[in-house]
């Protein structure tokens, strides 16, 4: 036990030797620290907030009580910061609140506010849960508006999502309710929404749809449409829309059955009434420039949810330009001055106008003879674009992602998908063609074939969203052609084609550039550009549309020098069109046109009567650009760098450039995206070799040259052989195969000289060069005559040389012409019967030809419609007829017109 401490020893020990164990801990516990400082963090934000908060509400605008008693129309100005039009104080008729019905109360406050007669301007209960759902599904997702609310963001403020805004409007809903009764609150709001269709005010808007002047002869279903059309007046609008208005009713209703307003059997006898029959006939009320003020509001609308371009007191500032507002509704309004024939009232039309640097809307015609706005719009509904299309779905992406040149070569050969054949409009096929001449002449087997076999569908669809278009997740090969999933609106496709005028820009269409509320802020709407497809795409397809306006499908008429590229489109309902389409542009503008939507007495759709003239959207298109262009320098669309221009031999797959050698008719200038362009040079124009041997000799006996050569080649040739005398031009006598020739009846004294020249038969273009010989022909020794016999012979040899130059070389005779169109040249034959000649044909006065032959094949490029002018002229040959000409004949032909050279796309039977 001796080693164990006694207690006492231990004790001491332990007050020898300090514990620091023992010692209480003066640390805070951490779960104290966190507290404190989440605490003194709260306080500090809860300061912070409240001080925010303040200085929003002392920063509010005041309740001004005259602002409560005047409408708040909205002013809209021009491009130019011009005032043209203000909406707002028109057709409003006020009413008070003891003259209300209580149906049309109850219908309102069961739909709007259903405790409106209980808070106190702010309903707790309903912010509670717009404050979870903002937390749950962000910020502005749902909202907690009573009556009060409105009226104060109606009047006062702006309805922009902004926390500064909605602390301001609970501050003012809970001022407004100190100083005016609920009746007198009810009364402004309903004085003050909009309703559509013109009315502003719930007095007009019943007087306009319902003729009610007398508010005791208001229904149930009438009050239940009028509560509830301010939430989407243009979409709820009874006229327009009455499916829509009649599921708008049925929800009203049963609000009012929730909230004990009505019974659920009165609701059921309020949806058996049909919408339409409780409609007063619609009155005209003339707004200037309706279409325009209508997409002006689809903007608003979309772009700040919720604010009221009727009743919210707007400065709106716009892209419109009223010069070409004016002419696009001259255009679209029925009158003796209008220079286009629409062919029948019924047929519907809008015409579009942008600016293509921009994307500015100058111009915007919504439908013929629109008089209100609010009327459906033509502009923004959605058609299959028709041929159109091509340009976007297939040319397009092709250039955009294979790089294809406008030279690359398409088979146009009978062709099939699905199982069904696709046609061309002339229903005939041209061989391998360019992808200019497929696009230009809007042929439809190279389309789709391109659309099918190269363009990768993921890329098509890629390349319109890009655009600006609504893609679907899916296309079918008769989208290529506009006639599948794919619709679009002409708004839409002005904006896709400006891109291409813009250099691969792209500016979504807009009309407004910024709004201003009355509480002085102001936000800007302008879209923002962005470059979406490479320059090199945008130029060459311009520049192939550029060729369909000159030598496509467009035969509209002259557009006065203006550099124009643009592209038809025609949509098909079995055998019919029921729309056609024009799409254009110039570097300043881009307008698109559409005339369509013609319909039995049934209210079918169906083709446009024949009364409507295939060209009619190209003459809209020619009747808008040429005015709105006038007194504006257009300038032509600059050739980037990344695009070169190459020469190309015609008819070489893969492309090769042109020789030296290659005739002018067998180049082609075409466009490569730069580092594509072919770098081998064709060698099929190379001049072929010359003859050999060339020898004449003169046959005393026969009085003749006998003319002999030597050629060895394989190639099949002929040989042109000419002679001059005395030096003289020089005269075609033959064309042989034959490596000799006879010139007979050949003149005593006279030196030849003979040229002969190796021409190909497959290609008169490709030639030898000439190789020539010459010889003299003696003259025959005669016996010495008297001085007499001289002078009595030379008289009459005199004589017969006159004789000789005065006629002896007769005109032609029989002399026509005919166009041979599946082989694209002029035949022309005559006949001759006197001396020795060659035969001068000269076509329109300027192109020249001298032959031997009786008839000669003209070949080039011809105008259909245009008249040619041909004239044949006999010149002498042989001794005193040598140059002598004979009278000239003449004669003409005509290039046939084609009858309607526009595209035909994949037939459909739907209805759109």
């Amino acid at each position: 036990m001796a080693d164990k401490m006694s207690r006492t020893a231990r004790r001491n020990q332990q007050k020898k030797t300090p514990n620091t164990k023992s010692k209480k801990s003066t640390k805070r516990p951490l779960w104290k620290t966190i507290l404190l400082s989440i605490l003194f963090v709260g306080i500090a934000a809860g300061i912070v907030v409240g001080a925010v908060g303040i200085y929003w509400i002392a920063t509010a605008p005041d309740l001004d009580p005259d602002k409560l008693d005047v409408p708040l129309s909205s002013v809209f100005y021009d491009k130019n910061g011009n005032s043209f039009a203000t909406l707002g104080a028109e057709n409003r008729e006020l009413v008070r609140y003891e003259e209300l019905p209580q149906v049309l109360i109850d219908a309102v406050i069961a739909t709007e506010d259903a405790r409106f007669f209980e808070h106190s301007g702010i309903d707790f209960r309903r912010l509670g849960g717009a404050i979870m759902a903002n937390i749950t599904d962000g910020f502005g997702s749902q909202g907690a508006s009573t009556i009060t609310h409105q009226v104060v963001e109606n009047f006062f403020l702006s309805n922009e999502k902004q926390i500064k805004l909605k602390v301001q409007e609970q501050w003012l809903a809970l001022q407004l309710e100190r100083q005016y009764s609920k009746e007198e609150i009810l009364e402004m709001y309903l004085n003050k929404i909009f309703y559509g269709d013109n009315s502003y005010g719930v007095a007009a808007a019943a007087k306009n749809y319902f003729g009610i002047t007398d508010w005791d002869e208001l229904t149930l279903p009438q009050a239940a449409i009028l509560a509830g059309l301010p939430q989407r007046p243009t979409a709820y609008n009874p006229y327009r829309n009455p499916e829509l208005t009649a599921e708008r009713m049925d929800t009203v209703l049963k609000l009012m059955v929730r909230h004990g307003k009505i019974t659920e059997e009165e609701a059921d006898e309020a949806r058996q009434v049909d919408i339409t029959s409780l409609l007063a006939e619609p009155t005209d009320s003339a707004t200037p420039y309706g279409a325009f003020i209508n997409r002006v509001e689809e903007e608003i609308n979309e772009k700040l949810p919720g604010t009221d371009i009727y009743s919210d007191g707007l400065k709106i500032h716009t892209t419109i330009d009223t010069s070409v507002q004016d002419r696009v509704e001259f255009l679209l309004t029925d009158s003796a001055e209008n220079p286009i024939d629409y062919g029948d009232e019924k047929v519907q039309g809008t015409i579009v106008v942008l600016d293509t640097k921009t994307g500015a809307i100058q111009g915007i015609g919504g439908r013929r003879n629109s008089t209100r706005v609010g009327d459906l719009s033509y502009a923004t509904k959605k058609f299959q674009p028709g041929s159109t299309i091509k340009p976007i779905l297939a040319y397009g992406p092709a250039i955009e992602y294979n790089q294809m040149s406008t030279y690359h070569q398409i088979l146009d050969e009978p062709y099939e998908v699905d199982g069904k054949s696709i046609n061309n409009f002339s229903r005939t096929f041209s061989g391998w063609v360019s992808a200019r001449t497929a696009l230009s002449k809007s042929l439809n087997v190279p389309t789709i074939k391109l659309f099918e076999e190269e363009v990768d569908r993921a890329n098509a669809i890629e390349f319109g969203e890009k655009l600006g278009l609504d893609m679907p997740s899916d296309l079918v090969p008769s989208d290529s052609l506009g006639g599948g999933n794919l619709l679009v609106s002409p708004l839409q496709l002005a904006g896709a084609f400006s891109v291409f005028g813009n250099e691969g820009i792209y500016n979504e269409p807009y009309a407004v550039t910024s709004v201003e509320f009355p509480d002085g802020s102001t936000v800007d709407l302008r879209p923002e550009s962005e470059a979406v497809i490479h320059d090199y795409t945008a130029y060459m397809i311009t520049d192939m549309l550029k060729d369909a306006i000159t030598d496509g499908t467009w035969e509209a008429g002259s557009l006065g020098g203006l550099p124009v590229a643009g592209k038809t489109g025609t949509t098909n309902l079995g055998d019919t069109a029921p729309e056609r389409w024009f799409a254009g542009y110039t570097t300043n503008y881009t307008v698109v046109s559409l005339v369509g939507d013609y319909q039995d007495e049934n209210g079918k759709r169906i083709g446009l009567p024949d009364s409507v003239h295939w060209t009619i959207a190209q003459q809209m298109f020619r009747e808008t650009i040429l005015p709105i262009s006038e007194g504006l320098e257009t300038p032509d669309f600059t050739k980037p760098d990344s695009v070169v221009e190459v020469a190309v031999e015609r008819g070489t797959n893969p492309p090769e450039l042109a020789s030296e050698f290659t005739p002018a008719s067998q180049k082609v200038i075409e466009l490569f995206v730069k580092g594509t362009e072919p770098k081998k040079t064709s060698e099929k124009f190379d001049r072929l070799d010359p003859v050999t041997g060339l020898n004449a000799t003169y046959n005393e006996e026969s009085n003749s040259i006998a003319v002999e050569w030597s050629y060895d080649t394989e190639r099949d040739v002929s040989f042109v052989v000419s002679a001059s005398v005395n030096d003289g031009s020089m005269q075609e006598l033959s064309t042989t195969e034959d490596l000799s020739l006879d010139i007979s009846e050949v003149e005593e004294g006279a030196s030849y000289t003979i040229q002969v020249v190796v021409v190909s038969n497959e290609s008169s273009s490709l030639t030898s060069e000439p190789v020539t010989t010459s010889l003299t022909i003696e003259a025959q020794e005669e016996e010495e005559e008297t001085e007499e016999d001289t002078e009595e012979e030379t008289e009459p040899e005199e004589e017969a040389e006159e004789e000789n130059n005065e006629g002896n070389i007769p005109p032609v005779s029989g002399l026509t012409a005919s166009y041979l169109e599946d082989q694209g040249f002029i035949d022309v034959s005559w006949t001759y019967n006197g001396p020795p000649a060659s035969f001068e044909v000269v076509v329109n006065g300027g192109q020249t030809r001298t032959v031997q032959s009786q008839g000669i094949e003209i070949s080039g490029t011809f105008t259909p419609g245009e008249t040619y002018s041909i004239t044949v002229t006999p010149i002498g040959q042989n001794g005193a007829n040598s140059g002598v000409r004979g009278e000239t004949q003449s004669t003409s032909v005509t290039i046939p017109q084609t009858e309607e050279p526009e595209d035909e796309e994949t037939s459909t039977d739907e209805e759109e």
